[in-house]
C-alpha cells in the first residue's frame, strides 16, 4: 500500500514525466522552428475577390487604401492599421517614424486613390463616381480621411442616396460639387 508522501512523489514526477513527453511532442512537430507568417507588402497589388455585398466591397476598399496608405510611408499594413485606431497611437506612430500630419495625409490620400482604382477596376465602383471621388480626396481633412480607410462602408451605402453613397461619401461629394 502506497502512503500519503510516496503518492505526492509518485504525482510529482508523473507531472514531470508527462511535461518532458509533451515538450518532446512540440519539438518533433517542429515547434523549435516556428517563425510567424510574413506580412505581405503593402506596394504589391492586392488582388480583389468578386465582392458579394457591401461589406465586402467596403472590407476591401478599406484594405486597398491602407495597403497604398502604408507603402507611401515605407511601413506594414498592420504598424499603419495599429497607428490608425486611436489618436494616441496615432501621435506615437508620427512620433516614432518622424512624420508630420501632413506627410500622414498625403500617405492616407494616396492609399484612397489607389483603394478608388481598385474598386473601380474590379467593378465595385461606378467611373462615374470615381472621377469626383478622386477629386474630392485631394482635400479632404486628415481625420475624415482616416474614417475612411478604417471603415469605407460610408461609401458604398446606399444611406437613402440615388448614388449609392451614405452620408459621408455624399458629404465629400457634396463639398467637390460645391452643393
Amino acid at each position: 500500500m502506497i502512503d500519503r508522501a510516496d503518492r505526492g512523489k509518485l504525482l510529482f514526477l508523473g507531472s514531470i514525466a508527462v511535461s518532458l513527453v509533451l515538450v518532446l511532442a512540440y519539438l518533433a512537430a517542429g515547434g523549435s522552428d516556428y517563425a510567424p507568417a510574413e506580412t505581405q507588402d503593402p506596394c504589391e497589388p492586392r488582388e480583389w475577390r468578386d465582392p458579394e455585398g457591401i461589406q465586402q466591397i467596403a472590407e476591401q476598399f478599406s484594405l486597398s487604401a491602407m495597403d497604398g496608405a502604408a507603402c507611401k510611408l515605407g511601413v506594414s499594413r498592420e504598424t499603419l492599421a495599429r497607428a490608425l485606431a486611436t489618436e494616441e497611437s496615432r501621435q506615437r506612430f508620427l512620433e516614432r517614424y518622424d512624420i508630420g500630419d501632413a506627410e500622414l495625409a498625403r500617405a492616407i490620400r494616396a492609399g484612397l486613390l489607389r483603394a478608388v482604382g481598385d474598386a473601380e477596376e474590379a467593378g465595385a465602383l461606378s467611373p462615374f463616381l470615381a472621377v469626383p471621388l478622386r477629386q474630392a480626396i485631394g482635400s479632404i481633412p486628415l481625420d475624415e480621411a482616416i474614417e475612411l480607410v478604417n471603415d469605407a462602408r460610408s461609401l458604398f451605402e446606399g444611406g437613402g442616396s440615388i448614388v449609392g453613397l451614405g452620408e459621408t461619401g455624399l458629404g465629400i461629394l457634396e463639398g467637390f460639387l460645391g452643393e
